[in-house]
């Protein structure tokens, strides 16, 4: 026989910190759908809305994965990524601020969704040296309070962690930003010193979609406002 405080230990440990994880999983699970049924439902509602204007224009919801599903509006792609484990924060973060997560440590525990943002041509054209974007990243905790970390709008829309629990409205928010801040974010050409240069392999591999590494802001930094 063990050390019976060891097993007692154990069994803390699993009440204190893998249920609790579950439960943060199923939460996170159960936004993360309601998010992908509100994307698909508003991707309806533009494709109906763009053809009075425009029937060229393409858009289309594409179901990738149990945690994963895309949205095209035109030449932006922006995916939806839900991930399988449950994270902390370190000390330095601003969650640990409030009394809600001073009272009670474990409501730091969050599950994560993230957004980015590619050029719907890298998939079109199968250019795997593309660069993507993460443009915001939704966490939510086991009582399904939630908040959003991202660029610009993203980053304050939704950040009452204390009081707000995730909600058909907050979602269709979250979704209508990351469409607009990812049309809103332009392709620049590149700097001319940091595609100066070309080697004979990516050249000869143009038929198959140019090995040249394409991003929104690729040889750029990120201005403040974008940081």
């Amino acid at each position: 026989m063990g050390d019976n405080s060891h097993f007692n230990k154990i069994v803390e440990v699993v009440k204190s910190k893998a249920s609790i994880k579950q439960k943060i999983y199923r939460n996170t699970l159960k936004a993360f759908e309601e998010i992908k049924a509100s994307a698909k439902s508003l991707i309806e509602e533009l494709e109906n809305e763009a053809e009075s204007f425009d029937e060229g224009v393409s858009i289309s919801f594409t179901e990738k994965s149990a945690f994963e599903f895309q949205i095209k509006v035109g030449g932006d792609i922006i995916l939806y990524h839900m991930h399988s484990n449950v994270f902390n924060f370190d000390k330095s973060h601003l969650i640990w601020k409030s009394n809600y997560t001073k009272e009670d440590l474990t409501r730091s525990y969050c599950g994560n969704i993230n957004i980015y943002n590619f050029l719907a041509d890298s998939f079109k054209y199968n250019r795997f040296d593309d660069i993507g974007y993460l443009i915001g990243r939704v966490f939510v905790n086991k009582e399904n309070h939630f908040f959003v970390e991202g660029k610009r709008h993203l980053n304050y829309i939704h950040n009452d962690f204390t009081n707000q629990t995730i909600d058909k409205v907050c979602v269709r928010n979250i979704i209508e930003h990351s469409i607009l801040y990812s049309m809103d974010f332009d392709l620049y050409t590149p700097p001319y010193k940091h595609v100066q240069e070309i080697s004979v392999g990516q050249l000869l591999t143009e038929r198959s979609g140019m090995r040249l590494k394409t991003g929104k802001r690729v040889g750029y930094k990120f201005s403040f406002e974008d940081e």
